[in-house]
């Protein structure tokens, strides 16, 4: 009996991930098509690779990548601090309004990022930031999920190293960055990873303080390559393909962090 459950679980999610890779499947084939067999065929009877370079020279994709790789690497990197920071004094000190704080960078996962569109757009051209780096980056600078999953990952470290840390000489910086980071990279890892691919895949808010090709990242990008070139499938396909390849690497290389740390600090799916 315990086998067949096994087995019907397994064929279960073969089947889901059947469903969820046949989108994928059917755009990276499409990328390769001529218009003609767009929709006649499933495998592509000529394969057109001058597709991805007609893509390419019709919109200024390798800086649409840039500024999407700049500015997810930003905001990763500023997030993992920020949490870091966060997490370890949520977990390692004792202050007032600590519960209530935590409280309140929880209560940030529920709201919508929609509801904020009008106050943030305010803020950021008071500050004179409109169509330049720094209003893609600054707004998500922090992560009530990034200070959520570091607390609960540092909650699992033994006192006792902090106690030796200290009697070693080992100030509180020392003991964040050559103990508690080296040993919680996985969740560190995951955070990094989904802060990356959320940053790469925004859309709505770039769309909105970004005035030229300069800045804008490569969603923006490809939506108004969407509405210039709507009827040619196969270049937009062809572009699609460009703007996920990047995060589809990422993501290939970085899963097992992802999957250790939802064991490791006690997120189940």
């Amino acid at each position: 009996m315990k086998r067949r459950s096994v087995v019907g679980q397994e064929a279960l999610g073969l089947v889901v991930a059947l469903l969820f890779l046949a989108p994928l499947a059917w755009m990276f084939l499409t990328a390769f098509k001529p218009a003609s067999e767009v929709f006649t065929t499933v495998w592509p009877r000529t394969w057109e690779f001058g597709n991805f370079l007609a893509a390419w020279r019709a919109a200024p994709f390798g800086r649409y990548l840039f500024n999407s790789l700049f500015i997810s690497s930003a905001v990763t990197a500023l997030v993992l601090v920020t949490s870091c920071l966060a997490a370890f004094a949520f977990t390692f000190y004792r202050f007032p309004g600590r519960a209530l704080l935590f409280a309140l960078s929880l209560g940030t996962l529920m709201i919508p990022f929609d509801v904020l569109l009008v106050p943030n757009y305010l803020t950021v051209r008071a500050l004179g930031l409109i169509d330049t780096y720094g209003a893609l980056i600054l707004p998500f600078a922090a992560s009530g999920f990034g200070i959520f999953v570091l607390r609960q990952a540092f909650m699992q470290t033994p006192r006792e190293l902090e106690d030796a840390a200290r009697i070693d000489g080992a100030g509180p910086a020392t003991f964040l960055v050559r103990i508690l980071v080296p040993m919680n990279l996985a969740p560190i890892s995951a955070v990094g990873v989904l802060t990356f691919l959320g940053a790469w895949n925004a859309l709505v808010w770039p769309l909105i303080v970004t005035n030229s090709d300069a800045l804008r990242p490569v969603q923006v990008g490809l939506a108004q390559f969407l509405g210039a070139e709507g009827n040619e499938v196969p270049l937009v396909m062809a572009a699609t393909a460009i703007a996920v390849t990047p995060v589809l690497v990422a993501y290939a290389f970085a899963q097992r962090w992802f999957i250790k740390s939802a064991a490791s600090s006690g997120l189940k799916g």
